[in-house]
């Protein structure tokens, strides 16, 4: 392996992409997750509704912020190492990624500091006004990242013009392109799933540490709901989603299910070690018929195989088909989460099943990791395509000494490792003290009254020093 301007620019767009990723994915469904507890707040003014907000609110900040960061970091690349991409593509997606800026982030700057320093600064109606923007913002925001990164899976709508890059020439097919809906539906399910299981593993680590029960208990009752619905229509949407894949992309859908030959009665492999040198997937465990009957609806039906393609038009067919496996099972691990959940709530177990806490607390990362894998297996399984059928990958990169590349990389590397993980550790460090209650004596706190944010994070910053 040739460690070249190609590979080290791949290299570090997934490094930087894959730290970007967990925060969106965890922020989108918390904005959702705190307007329901402020509207349940406002609504009962039962305390609980209200001591849950406040402690998720910090979660929130700390975690938008450093999305924020990392994505600011990530589109520079696209003029550092992908010029040529954005020389080709730049009148199609461009708009597009400007559209994310001014329907949502514009929206999300205007009222987060509402909902982060407004409490009892503002009135109810318009603190919850803000957060539900907030939340809705973060949602447009995913609208469009995805629409961009659909077309570049499903392209259309463009024509290429005499100097050989690539117009749009209806915009409407470009942002509505094949891929978008199911992918759109399936990253906004699995940013829910993700919450849902960081605030589950939360509350059953407060249970099992007797902290701030009553809260506790909400949130996990809230939290084990969402999972037990939201669980399994993902592998429905995630199903229509691989439907679309193996129309448009069945170059990636082979490599995901480790199928080298075009034949009749694919099957759905459980386990195997894919070797593409020699084309064949080893100890190889599947139930035949079963992946032509996923993707085309017929057990019998004839589906392509990667000796359909040529070899230099296939992914890199090991790590798209374990990337995809992963996130199978932390999908299913979250299915079978919601089902136990579900079960002892209606036994009315919930709040001291020990064994089934001590799972969600293992299972906190799940979602993080079934995001990353599914990313993974997407983006990868696009390759050698970076727009696929249209540009290569290696057509896209801009023409820059390895060493550059490799000396940025660097970089990012130690720079994230020291930032990130401090801002990991310190969200750590907040979930774990829990959230407070009516009964917890008042911090003392420098930051403004009224601001939720003032209920705990500097006081904790007090004490690391």
């Amino acid at each position: 392996m040739e460690f070249d301007a190609l590979l080290l620019s791949r290299l570090q767009f997934a490094f930087t992409i894959g730290f970007h990723i967990i925060f969106p994915a965890f922020t989108i469904g918390l904005a959702s997750f705190l307007a329901v507890l402020e509207g349940l707040w406002l609504t009962t003014k039962k305390p609980v509704f209200r001591n849950l907000y406040l402690f998720w609110v910090k979660i929130f900040a700390l975690s938008f912020g450093m999305g924020v960061v990392s994505g600011v970091v990530m589109s520079y690349q696209f003029g550092t190492n992908w010029s040529v991409f954005s020389a080709q593509v730049g009148s199609v997606i461009g708009p597009l990624l400007g559209y994310e800026v001014l329907t949502a982030f514009f929206l999300e700057a205007s009222f987060l500091g509402i909902m982060l320093f407004g409490w009892k600064k503002v009135g109810e109606k318009l603190h919850f006004f803000s957060t539900c923007t907030v939340a809705v913002g973060t949602l447009i925001s995913a609208f469009w990242i995805l629409a961009a990164n659909s077309w570049m899976q499903t392209p259309q709508g463009f024509a290429h013009a005499a100097d050989g890059t690539m117009i749009a020439t209806d915009f409407a097919q470009v942002i509505f392109n094949p891929s978008l809906p199911s992918r759109f539906a399936h990253m906004v399910l699995a940013a829910f799933l993700t919450t849902a299981m960081v605030v589950a593993g939360a509350s059953a680590f407060a249970l099992l540490t007797k902290k701030a029960i009553a809260e506790s208990r909400t949130a996990l009752r809230m939290s084990v709901l969402m999972m037990a619905l939201v669980a399994p229509l993902q592998v429905v949407v995630g199903h229509e989603s691989g439907v679309v894949a193996h129309e448009y992309q069945p170059a990636k859908v082979a490599a995901m299910e480790g199928w080298w030959e075009t034949k009749a009665q694919q099957p759905t492999l459980l386990f195997g070690w894919p070797d593409q040198d020699a084309e064949t997937t080893h100890a190889a465990i599947g139930i035949p018929g079963m992946g032509s009957w996923i993707v085309a609806g017929d057990a019998d039906a004839v589906v392509k195989g990667l000796d359909a393609f040529a070899p230099e038009d296939r992914p890199p067919v090991w790590i798209t088909f374990w990337a995809f496996r992963v996130m199978v099972g932390m999908g299913f691990l979250m299915v079978g989460l919601g089902l136990w959940g579900a079960a002892v709530w209606l036994l009315k177990r919930l709040d001291t099943a020990t064994l089934y806490h001590r799972a969600l607390v293992l299972a906190a990362p799940a979602g993080f990791i079934a995001v990353l894998a599914g990313w993974i297996s997407a983006e990868v399984g696009r390759q050698p395509w970076v727009v696929y059928g249209v540009l290569r990958t290696a057509d896209a990169v801009s023409p820059v000494p390895a060493g550059s590349v490799a000396t940025s990389l660097i970089f990012f590397m130690v720079v994230y490792a020291i930032v990130f993980s401090a801002g990991a550790l310190y969200i750590l460090r907040l979930i774990s003290k829990g959230p407070d209650t009516d009964e917890d004596p008042p911090k003392q706190t420098s930051e403004p009254p009224g601001s939720p944010l003032g209920t705990g994070v500097k006081s904790a910053a007090t004490k690391e020093g």
